[in-house]
């Protein structure tokens, strides 16, 4: 016996299913779908069947939901602050400019300075949100606050002013419209 005299067991390998070729194949015409409705169309696939049990994505129960207005709010502690100084990556004024480049996020994100941490020289800080406990150190230190209004890819949108400028510029609040008594 070598290689050249191997064959399949007899009845293994079966000719392909001609579908579709005429009446005399017996699967002609309809190519063994029936008649009509959505399973005999091209595209047509069987959702995933379990069989009776109860499926998958029934069992699991629906939970959570995105806010789609949420804020991105990244947290700063006073102690990042403190070690950016003592390794000169930040100077004294401290921009959401400088906090973006800093934590690596994005123009979208808002930043929040948290009180963990010592501060021991007087720092500018310019942020969109901060803690009691960071103010008070903050001001204790000798420095000062600058809360910002608008996040940096919003700054940047508004025509004709400078980003900085941008920042603080407060955004439109919705005002009920007063009607007139005629």
């Amino acid at each position: 016996m070598d290689l050249s005299s191997l064959r399949p067991a007899k009845g293994a390998v079966k000719n392909k299913k001609r579908i579709g070729r005429g009446p005399g194949s017996g699967n002609g015409t309809t190519a063994g779908k029936g008649n009509k409705g959505q399973q005999s169309r091209s595209g047509y696939t069987r959702p995933v069947s379990e069989g009776g049990q109860m499926p998958i994505y029934r069992r699991l129960p629906k939970f959570g939901f995105t806010k789609p207005n949420r804020k991105n709010v990244i947290p700063v502690n006073l102690s990042q602050i403190a070690l950016w100084m003592e390794n000169g990556k930040a100077t004294s004024e401290i921009t959401v400019e400088n906090l973006k480049s800093l934590c690596s996020a994005r123009r979208a994100d808002y930043f929040k300075i948290l009180g963990n941490g010592e501060l021991k020289s007087p720092v500018t800080i310019t942020a969109h949100f901060v803690s009691k406990s960071a103010q008070e150190k903050i001001l204790q230190a000798g420095g000062t606050i600058t809360l910002a209004e608008r996040t940096l890819l919003e700054a940047e949108r508004i025509k004709d002013t400078p980003v900085e400028e941008g920042l603080m510029k407060p955004k439109a609040r919705l005002r009920k419209k007063k009607k007139i008594k005629s």
